[in-house]
């Protein structure tokens, strides 16, 4: 489990159609105030989202200092190598670099299923687990998070595996359920078998299922049946938020 330097952090998350955030109580995994949410521009280039990442900033009244902010996207060393789900001008940014030249504050940028995970095995769903927990983000895409007794394995991309001939986020996130009209049971039949085999890879210890489609979980969880135990995740929407802030109030060397 991470370890906060500080009691309260502020984070910010990056999505398809808004970009969120909040000051965060560290201590208690929550929102300490309302979020900012101010819709995410289109085409939704760098410069453009440090624009509104400066707004948020601004209109949440965010403190000085380090915050966090989530892209979805790999981000190593805070460049952002792949963009399946967002502009293809992304790959290659120093986010870093770019956001606090407008800003003039430093962020940590963190993978937007990683900063989920960090937050549902911090204070979620899966805290107090220990060995191999698998929090799994089921919207656009399905974004993966992997962490292993607290430590997180970064930019695991496990919704690029192959399900059908396809990528598996296209045949099992909740935008496959949605653009297909699939039925619960024949939607909890395609991510069965995805899971099924993140299982044969992986074998976690639990698995933490996330999305917006986690609101709905009793409409479709019991209708899997896998090795692994299965729960929705706890922090639902805001997971993103407290796993970023999370991440910032880290001690750094």
């Amino acid at each position: 489990m991470a370890d906060p330097a500080q009691a309260t952090g502020f984070g910010i998350d990056v999505g398809g159609s808004g970009i969120k955030g909040a000051p965060v109580d560290l201590r208690q995994g929550a929102l300490s105030a309302d979020r900012v949410r101010i819709e995410t521009p289109q085409p939704a280039t760098p410069d453009a989202v440090c624009d509104v990442v400066a707004q948020v900033l601004e209109q949440a009244g965010a403190p000085e200092g380090p915050f966090g902010l989530t892209l979805p996207a790999v981000v190593v060393d805070g460049v952002v190598r792949t963009a399946a789900n967002i502009d293809k001008a992304w790959i290659g940014t120093d986010v870093v670099a770019l956001v606090e030249q407008r800003t003039g504050r430093r962020p940590v940028v963190v993978n937007d299923a990683d900063a989920a995970g960090l937050a549902e095995t911090s204070y979620g769903a899966a805290r107090g687990v220990a060995g191999t927990v698998l929090v799994l983000t089921l919207g656009t895409g399905i974004g993966s998070a992997l962490v292993v007794d607290g430590k997180l394995v970064p930019n695991t991309e496990l919704g690029h595996l192959e399900l059908d001939g396809e990528l598996a986020e296209r045949r099992a996130a909740d935008s496959a359920r949605e653009r297909e009209d699939l039925s619960w049971p024949d939607w909890a039949s395609r991510l069965e078998r995805y899971l099924r085999h993140v299982d044969r890879l992986l074998w976690p210890d639990l698995v933490v299922l996330g999305g917006g489609v986690s609101k709905k979980s009793d409409r479709w969880l019991h209708l899997i049946d896998v090795r692994p135990p299965l729960r929705p995740a706890a922090l639902r929407n805001d997971a993103g938020i407290v796993g970023a802030a999370l991440l910032a109030a880290e001690p750094r060397g």
